[in-house]
């Protein structure tokens, strides 16, 4: 899918590949996600196992990313949604979260989001759950 943005960027949005890992790693890395980091064999296998895996480049270049899982009917479970700090505020998220759930349109969403992102997802109409969570390390 390609898409105007303003500032006359174009952005296209595309399944991801394997060499798209790379720049998903330096992404995680600067957003300070060390934990998708320091693990980036299980990250990057993460990726290949994944049935929501796009990204979003802007003129050739990878920009932001959208990750996660799907039944294709009931669930949606994004599991990671990250922007360039550059080029946060032109929309790319939404678009991203607007792509992904219009291919599967019968499905709820669902996502983990720090406190940082709360008013952005507020702002959007996705409301707060209760959940629990579990590590293989617990």
């Amino acid at each position: 899918m390609r898409m105007q943005l303003r500032k006359e960027n174009l952005l296209e949005v595309r399944e991801y590949r394997q060499e798209d890992f790379i720049h998903i790693d330096r992404l995680n890395a600067e957003e300070k996600w060390n934990n998708l980091v320091e693990n980036k064999e299980i990250t990057k296998e993460a990726w290949e196992n994944s049935n929501i895996a796009y990204v979003a480049e802007i003129n050739g270049q990878l920009v932001g990313y959208i990750r996660g899982l799907t039944d294709t009917s009931i669930t949606l479970y994004i599991c990671e949604l990250l922007i360039d700090r550059n080029y946060r505020g032109l929309g790319i998220g939404e678009i991203l979260l607007n792509y992904v759930h219009r291919l599967y349109p019968t499905t709820r969403i669902e996502m983990l989001a720090n406190s940082d992102s709360r008013t952005y997802y507020e702002q959007k109409g996705y409301r707060t759950f209760y959940g629990f969570r579990k590590t293989s390390k617990e």
